[in-house]
């Protein structure tokens, strides 16, 4: 039996991590259970997996549903209690669903216990992906990838050669807007923005898809986790999102991976590699879908994801920037305090105001991700 520890239970990604762990009662246990604001839901998943830990954002939160949970669940609240369900349980494997840079120290401290981490937190490796991946080397863990994209170059990957490699292509979707020219996107709503054309997402990654800094940080997240330098990544436009991406070799060769948009296949591949388990996702027919589209990316009409690709070769606090004023624009733009395009205005100014540190700590990682949040709610 796998024991598996989540945190961000009650998002997009960690509710289907517990269906997949739900279609496998005699394969899995849930050890521990974090989750932020959504206390409804979150009290009906402990009550379903019993966990020995549990979490939520406050210790208001945790008072007020410390009542209705059933008796053995070790309840903690707050970054704390987002380390004690990551790295202070028997779990051999946890899946970091939350969203945003508040999944860092907790993904550190479960590293640092020795326990394999399924990945689907991009700001961990956006932030700090020094600090990962030399940590998860010197304690032998495994960084498995859940997003579609770097599930798809993983598993391209396997038994490869990985100096054969030419280049590694994401495919995007281009999300809510792909089809609208920048004049067009001036005065989209937060309603529209929240209508992605393929995938059933959270409304902070769906924003970032439409602005394509999801994608820019998925960029910088494949630069860390593959090794490669970033002009041996690129990017392409692929409206169906089928093809989840692929490896062009140095013979010529080139192997994608494709499937219906679900994510319920990555994340179970994380949590049952190296083997293929029996999955609920609808089977994938070609002669159903008859054509496949892709088109060149552009970066005049996607600046945010040239500023990764720039951001990523600067390296050090310059990705913590990047992802923090995003963090903090998509906020805004999500109460309606912004335009949709302000979004990227925010980041670019934000990342001409701030000086780069080369080789940043925790702590320094930290403090800029700080000042970006400060400056961008001031713009």
């Amino acid at each position: 039996m796998k024991k598996i520890a989540l945190i961000g239970s009650t998002g997009s990604i960690g509710t289907q991590t517990l269906d997949v762990i739900r279609a496998y009662p005699e394969e899995f246990r849930l050890e521990g259970l974090a989750a932020g604001t959504n206390i409804e839901l979150f009290a009906r998943q402990v009550h379903e997996f019993r966990p020995r830990k549990a979490s939520v954002a406050t210790k208001e939160l945790a008072d007020r549903i410390r009542p209705q949970l059933p008796e053995g669940v070790e309840l903690h609240y707050g970054d704390q209690g987002l380390i004690e369900v990551a790295a202070g349980t028997d779990a051999d494997t946890v899946v970091t669903a939350i969203v945003g840079s508040a999944g860092l120290p907790a993904t550190l401290a479960a590293i640092e216990e020795g326990k394999h981490i399924a990945l689907a937190n991009k700001e961990t490796l956006v932030t700090a992906g020094h600090l990962v991946t030399e940590l998860a080397r010197r304690k032998g863990v495994a960084l498995l990838p859940v997003d579609s994209e770097h599930s798809a170059i993983f598993q391209c990957l396997n038994g490869e050669h990985p100096e054969e490699v030419r280049q590694i292509t994401l495919t995007a979707s281009g999300g809510s807007f792909r089809d609208l020219t920048r004049e067009q996107l001036r005065d989209v709503t937060v309603e529209d923005a929240l209508k992605h054309p393929n995938w059933a997402m959270g409304a902070k990654i769906t924003i970032d898809s439409a602005t394509m800094v999801n994608k820019g940080l998925e960029v910088i997240e494949a630069h860390w986790l593959f090794g490669l330098p970033f002009e041996q990544i690129g990017v392409l436009l692929h409206p169906e999102s089928i093809i989840h991406s692929f490896v062009e070799y140095r013979d010529g060769s080139v192997i994608a991976q494709l499937g219906t948009p679900d994510m319920r296949v990555p994340i179970q591949y994380a949590l049952t590699y190296p083997h293929r388990w029996t999955s609920a996702a609808k089977r994938l027919s070609l002669a159903e879908i008859g054509k496949l589209h892709f088109r060149e990316m552009d970066f005049d009409r996607f600046p945010c994801l040239r500023l990764a690709f720039e951001c990523g070769k600067i390296g050090g606090t310059a990705t913590s920037v990047y992802n923090a004023a995003n963090e903090a624009a998509v906020a805004r733009f999500l109460k309606g305090e912004i335009p949709f395009l302000q979004i990227e205005t925010i980041i670019e100014t934000a990342l001409a105001k701030h000086e780069v540190q080369a080789r940043p700590d925790l702590e320094a990682i930290r403090e800029a991700d700080r000042w970006a949040r400060a400056l961008a709610e001031t713009l």
